[in-house]
């Protein structure tokens, strides 16, 4: 039972691996299936979802399951949102640039969440499936933790107790994240898929 996963993104990776890893799936990549990183060319997380779904099954024939995700900060007007992936050119300037336009700004008003769109797609771009999840939380006044990727370390989910999710083991972030919830909605479908053969 093979699953093309639609990212460039190491940390995404093994995420979608930990979370997913009940349903025993083969997961491919973007670079096992020798495909280039599809376009983020959509308004909404689930517009670029659907999208990376769709146009990498129509390419490799295989089902695929794409999301995308990204940090929406109230201060901040909802940024970096959508645009999370190329708010700055690496995670750590990403992380820099969100810290520097809360300064001086209260906790009581660094409220953030979390939001992920995840989309299966059948081979050759057919039927697609859907679900979302979303975690609430805060930025804090500075990065901590090692775990993780992108902006953990500076988010503080309500459900964490003042840690970050890059200082949760990742069992319990996948439990609360963004991402796990949203694939967690989608299993049930993956595994009657496998079970029904169409996978």
């Amino acid at each position: 039972m093979k699953l093309l996963v639609a990212t460039s993104n190491p940390g995404k990776m093994v995420e979608v691996r930990e979370i997913l890893a009940p349903v025993g799936f083969e997961l491919l990549t973007l670079q096992d299936a020798a495909l280039p990183p599809p376009d983020e060319t959509g308004v909404t997380f689930q517009d670029n979802a659907a999208a990376k779904a769709t146009e990498c099954a129509a390419q490799s024939g295989l089902w695929t399951l794409a999301d995308d995700s990204g940090l929406c900060v109230d201060a901040l007007g909802g940024a970096p949102g959508v645009r999370s992936a190329r708010y700055a050119p690496t995670d750590e300037e990403r992380r820099a640039k969100v810290l520097a336009g809360l300064k001086g700004v209260p906790e009581f008003r660094r409220g953030a969440h979390f939001f992920c769109a995840v989309a299966l797609s059948a081979p050759g771009g057919r039927h697609i499936y859907r679900a979302e999840g979303r975690v609430d939380g805060r930025i804090g006044d500075e990065a901590r933790g090692s775990g993780g990727f992108g902006y953990d370390p500076i988010f503080y989910p309500n459900e964490a107790a003042g840690r970050s999710l890059a200082e949760l083991p990742s069992a319990e972030k996948n439990a609360l994240s963004h991402r796990g919830r949203a694939l967690t909605r989608l299993r049930p479908l993956l595994e009657r898929l496998a079970r029904d053969g169409a996978l």
